[in-house]
């Protein structure tokens, strides 16, 4: 096994994440993520972010979860309309992203005298790196890091609970299977069993 197989894409890493109930992993509802599906496809307009907001969002998803060859990115599955649409129907989170997005701009202004969206790839990925991983964190940057944990999560649930996501993951859950016979000898000999 090379060094290479041993890690996890972000992309894997987030939908290793979404495997789990949403409900409990990411404190948002099926019936509230269903809620937000239904109203993207009817041509939903964001309500919560300002024009900036919108765009850092817009960014920020995508440098979460790029696009690949697997699938399209968080963008593509429109998961910043499904945060818009859970910003406006759960108010109790409007705070934490509205300060979370100013965290970002106030940290890159500091740091690169300019704002997050119009930092340079390598700056804004410098910056992520410091608060992507809490134990590694200073407590001086315990603010971002809260944010960004929050933020990933809403991200990973708008993705893997759009269509797009859905097949990206692969699930198959949802299809009839007239015979159980065990479980597969690959994806035995994939977790070590066999």
């Amino acid at each position: 096994m090379t060094d290479r197989d041993k890690t996890l894409s972000r992309r894997e890493a987030l939908a290793l994440l979404a495997s789990a109930p949403i409900a409990s992993a990411f404190a948002c509802s099926g019936a509230d993520a269903a809620r937000a599906q239904r109203a993207i496809q009817g041509g939903y307009q964001p309500t919560f972010f300002t024009a900036h907001e919108y765009e850092t969002v817009n960014l920020l998803v995508d440098i979460l979860i790029p696009r690949d060859e697997r699938s399209g990115s968080a963008t593509d599955a429109d998961t910043p309309e499904f945060m818009d649409f859970l910003m406006t129907d759960q108010p109790e989170r409007q705070l934490a992203m509205r300060g979370g997005l100013a965290w970002l701009d106030v940290e890159c202004l500091a740091r690169f005298d300019t704002r997050f969206v119009d930092a340079e790839p390598s700056e804004r990925e410098s910056l992520l790196d410091e608060i992507a991983y809490p134990d590694r964190a200073g407590p001086e940057l315990s603010h971002g890091v809260e944010f960004l944990n929050g933020f990933r999560n809403l991200t990973a649930t708008g993705f893997f609970s759009s269509k797009m996501g859905v097949e990206d993951l692969q699930y198959v859950g949802n299809e009839v299977v007239p015979e159980w016979t065990g479980c597969p000898d690959e994806a035995l000999r994939k977790l070590g069993l066999l």
